[in-house]
């Protein structure tokens, strides 16, 4: 009888702990692992974006005029796509959490930097420092958002896009709002930076190790191809979408529309609060009818957008054209880096750096071919043009 006894005390406690350490956790710990994934992208939108009001500071500081800040500003985009395919060894080395804290360490040191670099070069190095921080933390918290949402069995990559677009709006506001409480723009960024710290280490604990991510046995570089190399292709198309308006919107409201310079930042304004609506209702929309018609009917919203702008001559149309654009853009992306992410054969960390390093090539390089085809003919018609190759997108993905 003991020896019975004895078993079944054997099989009580083996039972609890699968309950205690396997099948409750699991769940459990996926929940916590979504919202660790959420603060981090909610991080690196602040981050980003307390830069933007930043730059009138930097500019007046340093004396620099419209051309050499231009110059300087490339170091952003340059420092996250060179930096982004490094990262893909670099999470597949060590794991997408280790990556995320070091870049937001990298971030939050070189915010109150940005204001206080004393010459042009200074600044430079410091923003290329800080772009490749922000393109580290962008492959790696999706690489593993991507596995949270496997684990989650349906697509929720909408939430962590949204929780981006949230820190945006968070971080261009803060940054200011902290000046108008009386702090010097230098203690604002040190502030914003403790808080980016802050969020970084308590999650640490929170997301998923190395261990339970997908790796490459033999990591290589290599150029992208088949269905990396059509994915990237598209996501340089809605990069660019997006990188339009940032850069040249203002300029088409104030110039082509009408528009006063105090309100040409309203473009830009409402596309940012429609991307940031569409995606944290995003998820719902694409377990509903699916991430193809996600894409296409996205791209044919953003199309539809572009056109309306250009095409209408009434100021208001173009408003509603810039919004339309992100309602229709905001959940298209999230859907392509699923979609890369889960590539037969090719695992997160060599997929997503690459088709992220490509549309991130469009967000920076895009608003300069603008500006050629601009140059070339007018504004309006680069601005459609963009609208073209949205269009041209929305027939072409399909779901594998």
């Amino acid at each position: 009888m003991q020896y019975y006894a004895n078993l079944l005390n054997i099989a009580k406690y083996s039972f609890q702990v699968l309950m205690e350490n396997v099948l409750i956790p699991d769940a459990a710990r996926t929940s916590s692992a979504r919202r660790a994934s959420l603060l981090i992208f909610l991080v690196c939108g602040i981050g980003l974006s307390s830069w933007a009001p930043m730059v009138p500071f930097a500019k007046v500081n340093l004396g620099l005029d419209e051309a050499a800040l231009g110059l300087v500003l490339l170091s952003l985009g340059a420092g996250a796509i060179l930096m982004m395919p490094f990262t893909g060894f670099f999470t597949n080395k060590y794991g997408s959490r280790k990556v995320m804290l070091i870049a937001a360490f990298i971030i939050s040191l070189s915010l109150p930097l940005l204001l206080l670099a004393s010459s042009a070069i200074q600044l430079a190095i410091v923003l290329f420092i800080f772009g490749s921080a922000i393109g580290s933390i962008d492959v790696a918290m999706n690489a593993h958002a991507v596995l949270v949402q496997e684990r989650y069995g349906r697509h929720i990559m909408s939430s962590f896009h949204g929780m981006f677009s949230v820190g945006g709006l968070i971080g261009s506001f803060g940054l200011g709002f902290l000046i108008k409480l009386g702090l010097s723009p230098a203690i604002a960024a040190v502030s914003i930076s403790v808080l980016l710290t802050f969020i970084a280490i308590s999650q640490y604990k929170n997301l998923f190790p190395h261990r339970e991510e997908k790796t490459a046995e033999q990591f290589t570089f290599s150029l992208p191809r088949g269905p990396v190399l059509v994915l990237g292709l598209m996501c340089f198309v809605f990069f660019l979408a997006e990188g339009a308006l940032l850069d040249w919107s203002a300029v088409f409201l104030q110039f082509n529309r009408g528009f006063e310079p105090s309100m040409s930042g309203m473009g830009y304004a409402v596309f940012s609060v429609a991307m940031a609506v569409m995606r944290l209702t995003g998820d719902n929309i694409i377990h509903k009818i699916g991430s193809s018609r996600v894409v296409l009917y996205g791209a044919l919203l953003a199309s539809a957008g572009y056109m309306l702008a250009v095409l209408v001559p009434w100021p208001g149309a173009a408003l509603i054209g810039f919004a339309l654009v992100g309602l229709g853009a905001a959940n298209v992306v999230p859907v392509f880096f699923t979609a890369a992410g889960n590539i037969p054969n090719i695992p997160a960390s060599v997929s997503l750096p690459a088709v992220t390093t490509l549309g991130y090539m469009g967000q920076l390089a895009g608003p300069a071919m603008i500006g050629f085809i601009a140059d070339a003919s007018s504004l309006p018609a680069a601005l459609g043009f963009v609208g073209l190759l949205l269009l041209l997108v929305a027939f072409t993905y399909k779901e594998k």
